[in-house]
Order: structure tokens, then sequence, then C-alpha cells
């Protein structure tokens, strides 16, 4: 996405509705080949998952205010860095928008959740036109539509999953092959990666930590279609390379677009992570995938 109309345009004060220019740390030395603190990473990555394991034992309204309250703080999150390029996001109807997404898909499924991106769009381009200045509209409407697909539209296919008969086997599987793809990924990299597979997006990325990705995620859908039974052991193996590709393709999609921005993290509300957005990135993109795999597995 190309920002380069908008170099002209005034600085972009903030306000309750909209987010001055996300800040970028000051530049430390890593902690580790990937560049995190690991202890805070794994600390936090243990009380997120004790969270979500908490929410899934509640009735699954819970569960859809958790992932609604994540999708709002991480629109706020990427809006800031949108600010950063002076592009502003409409965030008062995105999130009216995505609520309605969100509790549509929950009652009514897709041909809902359908309407509600639509009508979400509509709103965003009248709000737009109804804000002062000509400067910068179209890049704006086209950052406010780019942040409905990416968030809200693809954390609905979660909230369709809350009502499979299934539920709570549902999210924990993708879930855990989701998380799979980070952790095996790291591993592999950190003891094999030689060979980048995208140095100019992310370079702490290779080949062999992918591999490691697909290994791992394998072995967690062997693991839940074993526990689930009935299912052919060729399902994990197709699952898990998905699951692999799917998640990284997320993960590399938002450091592109970090990277655009001039940014290394979405935020720092999460110690050892960065920003909700950058635990959010592989899980959005993966869980279309699994709301058809879950449907497959539910035919069989």
């Amino acid at each position: 996405m190309s920002f380069s109309d908008l170099k002209n345009r005034p600085e972009i004060k903030p306000a309750w509705f909209r987010p001055g220019p996300t800040i970028e740390k000051p530049k430390v030395k890593p902690k580790g080949r990937a560049g995190r603190n690991l202890k805070a990473a794994v600390g936090l990555g243990v009380v997120l998952g004790a969270a979500v394991i908490g929410l899934l034992a509640l009735p699954p309204v819970a569960f859809l205010v958790f992932i609604t309250i994540a999708c709002l703080y991480a629109e706020w999150e990427v809006a800031g860095a949108f600010t950063r390029a002076k592009a502003i996001v409409a965030l008062p109807p995105l999130w009216v928008g995505s609520v309605g997404m969100l509790v549509c898909s929950y009652l009514l499924g897709v041909e809902a959740m359908g309407v509600a991106l639509l009508l979400t769009v509509v709103a965003t381009a009248l709000w737009r036109l109804l804000q002062p200045g000509k400067l910068g509209a179209g890049a704006d409407l086209l950052a406010t539509v780019f942040v409905a697909v990416y968030l809200p539209f693809l954390a609905s296919f979660v909230a369709m999953m809350l009502g499979f008969p299934h539920r709570p086997f549902s999210i924990v599987f993708w879930i855990l092959c989701t998380i799979s793809n980070d952790i095996g990924g790291y591993i592999a990299g950190v003891l094999f990666g030689k060979h980048p597979m995208a140095p100019s997006v992310s370079p702490a990325k290779s080949w062999e930590g992918f591999a490691g990705s697909v290994l791992m995620c394998v072995g967690a859908a062997a693991g839940c279609l074993a526990w689930l039974g009935g299912i052919s052991l060729w399902w994990a193996l197709l699952i898990g390379l998905l699951s692999a590709i799917a998640a990284t393709l997320g993960d590399l999609g938002e450091s592109l677009l970090k990277r655009s921005l001039g940014l290394k993290d979405m935020g720092t509300l999460l110690p050892g992570h960065g920003g909700v957005m950058d635990r959010l990135d592989s899980l959005l993109v993966t869980a279309p995938l699994f709301f058809l795999i879950n449907f497959l597995i539910m035919g069989l």
C-alpha cells in the first residue's frame, strides 16, 4: 500500500476516536536470535493460554466478548500505525461495524457476516465524506476497509466456530495448530536456520524454521485428531501443512505492513510479544482455514 500522496498532509493530532502516530520503541540489543525477551514471551503465553482455557469453560458468549475486545484494541493499534503514514482509519464506524460483524456471524452465520461487512464499508465511506478536507480521502477509506477485512471479518470465523457442537475442540484445535507454527519455527530457526525465507520482510524467518513449523503443526494436528478419534491421520499431514503455510503468510503479511510503516511492533501492551495485533496476525489468517476444516471433520 502506497501513501506517497499523503506527504503534504498536515500532522494528525490524536483524539478520543483517533490515535496519534505509533511511536517506535528505541532500538536495543536483541535478546537471543529471535530478537525477543524469551522469558517474558513464554510467561505471558502461559497466562494467555490459561485465560483461553478458562473462557472456554464458560458459555460461548464469554469468548465472543473476549475476541471482540481484542479485535477493537487491535484496530486502535493498526490505526496508530497507519497514522504514521498520515492515513486516518475511521474508527467509530469501524468499531460499530466490527461488533456487528462478530455478533451477526455468531448468531446468524456467513450471510449475515457478509451483509455486516458491506454495511461497515458503506458507513466508513459516509463517515469520511462528512469529514472536512478532501486530501487523502481515498487513502483513508482504503486503509479503513483494509482493517475491516483484516480484523473483524477474519475474526468472525472464530465467532462462527463458537456455534459448532464441538465448540471447545474447534477453538483449541485452531489455536494449538497455529501457535505450533511459531514454536516449531522458533526452535528449528534458532538451531538450524541458515537460509532466509524473506530477508527483506522478516530476516529472522528461515526455510529451516518453516520446516520446523510444518513438523510441529503436523504433530499438533495429529494429537488433536487422535483425541477426537475416528479421523484418518492423513488429515493431520494436510492440516499441519496448510496451517503452517497460512500462519507463516499471516506473520509475513503483518511484517510487510509494519516494515512499510517503519515499525517493528504494532504496540507494547504484551511484554515479549509486542502489541495485540502482533499476536493475532497468524491466528486471524488461519481462522477461515480451521472454520472450513471443522466443517469437513463434522461431515466425515
